[in-house]
């Protein structure tokens, strides 16, 4: 079942319905280039206010999240207890690919784990099926967190992606929570090489 077009069940979490992604390539952590500028942010509450408002008082950052395996492999995905989700999208290059990077347009075959950060439980994967997912990124066929998290992604890359609430699934549905934070590790099986 595919999880990331519309999510048609809770087995499948298909990266979105009527929501379009595109996204950070480098391989730093990056936020979506998007999103509305920020105001300066205001100075880091003390640990015991943190508490009281039911925050760990910092956001996660893509080197927070532990992941194994390399390219082709069913990575685990490890999201840690003394951070925040982070509130924009956060994109990281495990592995770097070779190629062309993917474009707005182009179809691509993907693989993909995903993991729900409010319980930190495997929710879905299509290396566990054996079938790859594919898109034309940019189309709407995902949730935006997809089509902006992957532009830039290479053939043979592997590729951490947070995506907040917004970016995901918002309000819920099919298997997933409301305001729920979706880290994704995703490879990249085929991306045209395009000659132009």
């Amino acid at each position: 079942m595919q999880r990331i077009g519309k999510i048609a069940s809770v087995g499948a979490v298909a990266v979105a319905a009527a929501f379009s992604l595109s996204a950070c390539g480098d391989d730093s952590t990056s936020a979506s280039a998007q999103q509305p500028s920020q105001p300066s942010a205001p100075a880091a509450p003390s640990s015991s206010a943190a508490q009281a408002a039911g925050t760990k008082g910092r956001e996660c950052t893509a080197d927070d999240i532990k992941t194994t395996g390399t390219f082709g492999q069913a990575p685990t995905i490890t999201i840690p207890d003394d951070c925040d989700p982070p509130k924009k999208l956060i994109t990281k290059d495990l592995v770097a690919g070779t190629g062309n990077g993917a474009k707005a347009g182009q179809k691509v075959s993907m693989n993909y784990s995903l993991v729900t950060w409010s319980d930190k439980q495997k929710l879905d994967s299509s290396f566990d099926r054996g079938q790859t997912f594919d898109l034309t990124l940019g189309a709407g066929e995902v949730i935006p967190g997809w089509d902006q998290g992957l532009v830039g992604i290479k053939q043979g890359g592997r590729r951490l992606l947070i995506i907040p609430p917004d970016l995901g699934y918002g309000q819920g549905g099919n298997g997933i929570a409301p305001n729920e934070t979706l880290v994704f590790v995703t490879d990249a099986v085929t991306v045209p090489n395009d000659k132009s």
